[in-house]
């Protein structure tokens, strides 16, 4: 497979065409970003660590019998995945508060939501990815309602899967947000599962191992997911 010319730039990752119509290849990247860009900064193996931990979960979901549109790693931070035609619109589940949700609604950071929320988001960075619902999702076609539910389901299938995998390495998975696209018809999990885009805290200290200490300036970004890693068992030894 051929890396061809350059496709996107995104926060972290870059999207490079190939010679198979079918097939992209990512390149994670160590750049870190928060804040819609206004906070950014360069991290070291940020980007190696991602890419393992990536695919140590996408194979995880696969097992579990959910599509994605991994294929294979390449190098230390390049992956082959499926080109699927992305739907503009972010799924989020929350098994506790935290974030935007406490900010927009009073709520104590932690407090745990039973059952978990499910939210969309439009994906628009100068929008500042404003929340949306399916109506207007819909309505603005950018997904169907067959996608949504569709989307939806899945959604909560990552969340049953992953939420056993992290409580079994006694973190809690507080949220996090999936991106979903059309390949020949199917709908596939596209994107990235990383610390980039959920929250891990530790169960019994609430220490947070996720992006939010790039966001609070916590520090020991990298090694939080490092941390992670070794807790769920992904071998970062060769990188």
């Amino acid at each position: 497979m051929l890396k061809q010319a350059l496709l996107y730039t995104g926060k972290a990752k870059s999207v490079y065409e190939t010679d198979d119509p079918d097939h992209l290849i990512l390149v994670f990247r160590d750049d870190a970003s928060a804040f819609n860009g206004e906070k950014i900064a360069q991290l070291d193996r940020k980007g190696k660590v991602n890419n393992r931990f990536n695919a140590f979960i996408m194979q995880k979901l696969a097992d579990a019998g959910i599509e994605t549109h991994f294929e294979k790693l390449l190098t230390p931070t390049e992956v082959l995945v499926k080109k699927l035609k992305m739907i503009p619109v972010e799924c989020v589940v929350r098994n506790y508060a935290a974030g935007s949700l406490c900010r927009r609604l009073g709520v104590e950071e932690g407090k745990e939501l039973n059952p978990p929320t499910f939210e969309l988001f439009f994906k628009d960075d100068a929008l500042g990815d404003p929340m949306v619902n399916e109506s207007q999702a819909i309505a603005l076609d950018w997904a169907t309602a067959e996608q949504l539910a569709q989307m939806k389901e899945l959604t909560y299938k990552v969340n049953d899967v992953l939420s056993k995998i992290f409580a079994d390495g006694n973190m809690m998975l507080v949220d996090f947000k999936l991106e979903f696209g059309v390949f020949h018809d199917r709908i596939v999990l596209g994107d990235e599962f990383s610390p980039d885009g959920c929250r891990l805290w530790d169960k019994d200290t609430k220490k947070k191992l996720d992006k939010d200490r790039f966001r609070q300036g916590l520090g020991g970004v990298v090694e939080a997911y490092e941390e992670v890693a070794a807790r769920i068992g992904v071998d970062l030894s060769d990188i």
